[in-house]
């Protein structure tokens, strides 16, 4: 199956595997569903006849879920196009991947640990886990993940074996591996080259010059030695 971008995701035809309380899985899709911090894409399908259903956000699960609200538009089998909302995905896209520096500079700077994190189109939010919370300067994280987005950076994606990923020595964020079970052998993983290096199955652009500046929001903070860190790009 080819990997469909993470900016400007084209159209796509596929067929209805099965619906079930107003839940439609496909035999295909290149739909991403809600996780790891990164909310589902959200468009809609369409047929040869005209029809045209809306699908909610995109849910995980054995099957990825597209929810819609009357079932009866379509059956099983039936053949369909989809549609990526472009926009939605592109802030998300962009998000995630300026979420991914802002991680990795934290940690190189002050040996931060992300703990937490939550994208959305408008703002995100990073939270961080520090030994000594007040060494936390947001304007200087700001200032470094500014001058890392206009340096033109590439943004890969690799699909490589599990131990590769584990015994990798600048492999960030692999605490989580023994969770996943054994017969999953290779993992998707995001580099932003000479920045960070982590498993990753969220949608990501493909160099850091598509992404804007980001703007500090605010911080909280959140118990013993963890602050949670809030931005938006500068639009």
């Amino acid at each position: 199956m080819t990997l469909h971008p993470g900016l400007n995701p084209p159209e796509f035809s596929t067929r209805i595997k099965s619906i079930e309380n107003n839940i439609v899985h496909l035999d295909e899709t290149y739909c991403y569903p809600r996780g790891g911090g990164q909310p589902g894409d959200r468009g809609y399908f369409s047929t040869e006849q005209g029809t045209k259903v809306s699908f909610a956000e995109v849910l995980p699960g054995n099957w990825i879920g597209h929810p819609i609200e009357d079932s009866n538009e379509f059956e099983t089998g039936q053949d369909i196009t989809c549609h990526i909302d472009q926009v939605r995905r592109n802030a998300h896209a962009r998000m995630h991947t300026a979420q991914h520096i802002v991680s990795a500079l934290a940690e190189d700077i002050w040996g931060a640990e992300t703990v937490g994190n939550q994208l959305t189109v408008e703002n995100s939010r990073v939270d961080l886990l520090f030994e000594d919370k007040s060494v936390f300067d947001p304007d200087k994280l700001v200032t470094t993940v500014n001058e890392i987005l206009k340096r033109n950076i590439r943004v890969n994606v690799h699909e490589w074996e599990r131990n590769k990923i584990i015994q990798h020595e600048q492999m960030r964020h692999t605490k989580f591996m023994d969770r996943i079970p054994a017969s999953i052998t290779e993992l998707r993983v995001v580099e932003v080259e000479d920045v960070d290096l982590c498993p990753c199955a969220g949608t990501h652009v493909g160099n850091t010059s598509q992404i804007p500046s980001i703007r500090f929001l605010g911080k909280k903070n959140k118990g013993k030695g963890r602050v949670r860190f809030a931005y938006e790009f500068e639009i």
